[in-house]
């Protein structure tokens, strides 16, 4: 009896022996096909997912130093580009000549594609239509919708700038709000003036234009300032950027007014004002997807011939964002990508 119990305690060891052996080859297996999943998808960080030529695509925009929507842009822009195996190159300038002249030095290093804004048209025409005269598909993105397609432009990519405007007349009258104050902080910038007349049309109270010096916020905090001082009857100031909000805010406070601040843009102390109910709401035209977009379709354009809207602007906004969702959009903000 004590040798059978021997034998099964025996057994039993063997076994369990058997069985150990067995489930650690197994985890060492998984382990490893996970080890290597995580070294393939570590190398391939940063590769191109394709493997067309390397084509040269130029990005040229308007806008001033320390833009934060302008830095989401060009991020959109630059992980599209390492995607798709371009060599991407990014140049800006606010003065609608030398944008002008930026596109012209693109067209002389005979760049692959073009992705261009045209804040002011009127400076940007010839020189577009000159890149398109030389064979160079291009893109606009964020502004000049109504002028891309007669420049030669494949397509446009971004908001509507009267329809955004019209968004914030209908949200400032849910809001109940009577009298606002649009804050234009670039001169000659068509679609900063198309935002604020078609906030104008659909808003049921006041609204009239502040016009101020957008590289200088102590001046744009002053000219606010002032104007909150002088008519307490102000109850909305509406900017038309991330940067400005703060700023607005400040003057806000320092002028002792009741006025709710709100923007148009998103970056991360716009999303935590709106959490905070510092502001009241923000306009998110999803800078990113711009320059994503542009890039993407860019190549697209030279791989397989595509083109996207069908003659219409592809739209990007507008989104109106509030406390209640900017708390899901700060991850974002954070990383640089809303």
């Amino acid at each position: 009896m004590a040798r059978a119990r021997t034998g099964a305690r025996a057994l039993f060891a063997l076994l369990a022996t058997v069985l150990g052996a067995s489930l650690a080859g197994c985890s060492s297996t998984g382990g490893k096909r996970a080890a290597d999943a995580r070294e393939a998808r570590t190398a391939a960080a940063g590769k191109a997912a394709v493997s067309t030529p390397r084509w040269t695509f130029a990005m040229v925009t308007h806008s001033g130093e320390g833009d934060t929507f302008w830095d989401i842009v060009q991020k959109g822009a630059t992980e599209a580009a390492a995607k798709d195996n371009i060599n991407f190159l990014y140049s800006k300038n606010d003065e609608g000549q030398q944008q002008a002249q930026l596109v012209q030095t693109a067209i002389d290093k005979k760049v692959d594609g073009l992705i261009v804004t045209l804040a002011k048209p009127d400076a940007m025409k010839d020189v577009v239509k000159k890149a398109v005269a030389a064979g160079i598909p291009v893109i606009t993105v964020n502004s000049g919708s109504r002028q891309s397609a007669a420049y030669g432009a494949i397509t446009h990519i971004g908001q509507d700038e009267t329809v955004a405007g019209e968004a914030v007349g209908d949200e400032l009258d849910k809001r109940g709000r009577k009298k606002a104050l649009c804050v234009l902080h670039e001169q000659g910038n068509v679609g900063h003036e198309q935002r604020c007349a078609g906030a104008k049309k659909t808003f049921g109270g006041a609204m009239q234009n502040l016009y101020v010096d957008g590289t200088n916020m102590p001046d744009v905090q002053a000219s606010i300032e002032a104007k909150l001082q002088t008519d307490r009857s102000i109850d909305a100031v509406v900017t038309l950027g991330a940067p400005f909000a703060d700023t607005a805010v400040r003057a806000k406070e320092t002028a002792r007014s009741k006025a709710e601040i709100s923007t148009f843009d998103l970056n991360p102390k716009v999303a935590a004002a709106l959490r905070t109910g510092a502001l009241g709401f923000a306009v998110d035209q999803q800078p990113y997807l711009q320059g994503y977009e542009a890039v993407d379709l860019l190549w697209l354009h030279r791989y397989n011939a595509n083109a996207l809207g069908g003659g219409r602007p592809v739209l990007t906004g507008p989104q109106i964002v509030s406390g209640d969702s900017a708390a899901r959009l700060e991850d974002y903000t954070g990383r640089g990508t809303r």
